[in-house]
């Protein structure tokens, strides 16, 4: 690559970089800036940063959006790499029809989500109905965490998918066909040869997955009355108690782990997970 030595050329690229420096500062570091700063006006100071560890319903909230996350990920990863690898290996009527279904979830925002899940579970939703006529009562799971479960799984399906097909097209059927004609079964196939494939593109949409769900707000304010996870809590300290300085502790600690999350991921597999920290 050529070294810029001449002084109009390095004017230029600084010229460029002003702008995305104007945006970094403007929408990120000053907000940051302004919420650690929030923080330490509080009450008890920078003893607040540890309130989610030693408050027991923050901590629980930390715990249950951690699992719902984790387990988010490893259904969609688990869904997402079955229906792509059929959907890729296969031509068939509809196909067309098929993957545009698996993607609309892209063009609705959280909140049109959580609808959805009422919708489908509420009190007056189709699940509901069909249990009412079947046994006489209402199944309604569309305010618990089960609702948030799967209006998250629905929200993840699309990021997951466009990944793992990406990274099927790309898997060398004679590598496949090569260890059949070794004698290795179907299991040993998946195991040593489509998973190994599929890696980049797993391991990058999960931790998206993974990260989106730990910070997703609409669809948990759509369904929220029994839901305790940690954005829904943020929200009621900071809008409903005014209790900011715990609001930005909770908000910090939120933005920290999913970026260490995302950050070990990218160290474990290396640049070819694809994920920017």
């Amino acid at each position: 690559m050529p070294k810029i030595t001449a002084g109009p050329d390095r004017l230029i690229l600084t010229m460029l970089a002003v702008p995305g420096v104007m945006v970094v500062v403007a929408f990120f570091l000053l907000p940051l800036a302004r919420v650690a700063l929030a923080v330490a006006d509080g009450p008890d100071g920078l003893a607040t940063y540890f309130i989610i560890l030693t408050n027991p319903r923050y901590l629980g909230s930390l715990i249950q959006t951690l699992a719902m996350s984790a387990g988010v990920t490893v259904v969609a990863l688990v869904l997402c790499c079955v229906s792509g690898l059929f959907l890729v290996r296969n031509r068939f009527a509809g196909r067309s029809i098929v993957k545009a279904l698996l993607t609309l979830p892209l063009s609705f925002p959280g909140v049109v989500v959580g609808f959805m899940v009422i919708m489908l579970a509420g009190r007056q939703g189709v699940l509901a109905e069909i249990s009412n006529a079947l046994t006489g009562e209402r199944w309604v799971f569309a305010y618990n965490i089960a609702g948030l479960f799967v209006g998250y799984l629905y929200f993840s399906i699309p990021r997951v998918i466009l990944a793992v097909m990406a990274s099927a097209e790309k898997l060398d059927i004679a590598l496949e066909e090569a260890a059949r004609s070794l004698g290795a079964p179907g299991w040993r196939v998946v195991r040593d040869v489509i998973l190994p494939g599929l890696m980049p593109g797993l391991i990058s949409s999960g931790a998206i997955c993974f990260a989106t769900a730990m910070g997703a707000f609409g669809t948990a304010f759509t369904l929220a009355t029994e839901i305790n996870v940690l954005p829904m809590v943020i929200y009621t300290e900071f809008t409903l108690n005014a209790n900011t300085a715990v609001a930005a502790s909770l908000s910090i600690a939120l933005g920290l782990m999913t970026w260490a999350c995302l950050a070990a991921v990218r160290t474990i597999a290396g640049p070819s997970a694809g994920i920017s920290t």
